[in-house]
């Protein structure tokens, strides 16, 4: 007989949390990063940026109480939970991207791309490994919240940390494959097989990660949602204005990818879950306590895999974009530390 596990939500406490307490007056600092391939190059090379101006290279994950992303923008959040700077996070990219996403060769690749994964699923784990080794979720030292998807049976998979006494079936996960879990997308990287589930990039469902943060923040601490602080953090979206040619269209051009492109229908429903994801977040805490980070929308934007572009373009857009909020960021977010939280014990 074949294994069947369980289904992730068989296991989950649907009910209201108990409120941990949280320090009356103290605001809650939330750090979240979309997906975007390649395109993470922004978002750490802008935090690496603030690091630099503002923090004496150090790693601005001290500032905040939670840090969530999705799919690349996970593997940046997992690298700050582990210790590691922004710096060190976008170097990943820098030196590594070129691995994890060989340049093909153009037209003559689509034939195989519409049948397989375009890229290469042993390289971009075996990077994952030598970046975080060994280390676990439980190693982490700020909270964190993972978006992956579980194929099997359709389901959201969140990986977070111990930081509330119900969350307790993560902590032993290798942070390297909750890394590779986030990323793996569609169309670019096969599911991975996890203990009989097949797990697929978080950008399914929550490629902007912020209200997954917020309603964890809210449903765990004892704290009023104004004193809720957010930094979000985007990696450009396209210019996606459906033409008479795109509504009318059929499966071709709603499904079969262009050229270095993901299908057109992942990329319309991907920007529709970050708007509404960011409305939505705007209601809970107000719109005034979260600031957006994001490249402007573009009419030839950069593909999720494309090294080449992404690291020569980006950083000097972050270093921009740092220039031009640097000193509001510090303001809001860096005049002091998180307090380290304290991993709820197994009972």
């Amino acid at each position: 007989m074949t294994y069947q596990p369980p289904r992730r939500s068989d296991g989950t406490l649907q009910q209201t949390r108990r409120k941990e307490p949280w320090p009356e007056g103290r605001i809650f600092r939330i750090l979240s990063i979309d997906g975007g391939g390649i395109k993470g190059v922004f978002s750490a090379s802008y935090l690496a940026e603030i690091e630099r101006r503002f923090l004496g290279e150090q790693s601005i994950a001290g500032y905040f109480d939670m840090i969530t992303g999705t799919s690349t923008g996970g593997i940046i959040a997992l690298a700050l939970g582990a210790g590691m700077t922004a710096r060190q996070a976008a170097n990943i990219y820098t030196e590594r991207g070129s691995s994890i996403f060989p340049k093909g060769n153009g037209i003559f690749d689509f034939p195989r791309w519409l049948w397989h994964p375009k890229h290469d699923q042993s390289v971009l784990k075996g990077e994952l490994l030598k970046v975080f080794g060994d280390r676990l979720l439980d190693d982490t030292t700020t909270r964190l919240v993972i978006p992956s998807f579980e194929g099997r049976y359709g389901e959201p998979y969140i990986y977070k940390t111990p930081h509330h006494p119900d969350y307790k079936k993560d902590r032993h996960a290798k942070v390297a494959h909750v890394a590779l879990h986030t990323s793996a997308a569609p169309v670019y990287y096969r599911g991975v097989e996890n203990d009989g589930h097949i797990m697929f990039d978080g950008g399914i469902w929550a490629n902007n990660p912020i209200m997954n943060a917020v309603v964890d923040a809210l449903a765990c601490y004892d704290l009023p949602r104004e004193n809720i602080r957010v930094l979000s953090i985007g990696t450009g979206d396209e210019a996606l204005g459906l033409d008479k040619g795109v509504v009318e269209a059929g499966l071709l051009r709603w499904v079969f990818p262009g050229l270095g492109k993901a299908p057109m229908i992942f990329r319309a429903a991907a920007k529709a879950q970050s708007h509404n994801a960011l409305g939505q977040a705007f209601l809970l805490v107000g719109k005034q306590n979260v600031i957006r980070i994001d490249p402007p929308e573009s009419e030839n934007p950069i593909g999720l895999d494309d090294v080449g572009r992404a690291t020569k373009e980006l950083p000097s857009l972050a270093h921009s974009h740092a220039e031009a909020t640097g000193h509001y960021i510090n303001q809001i977010f860096l005049g002091d530390t998180a307090d380290r939280f304290k991993k709820c014990e197994l009972s």
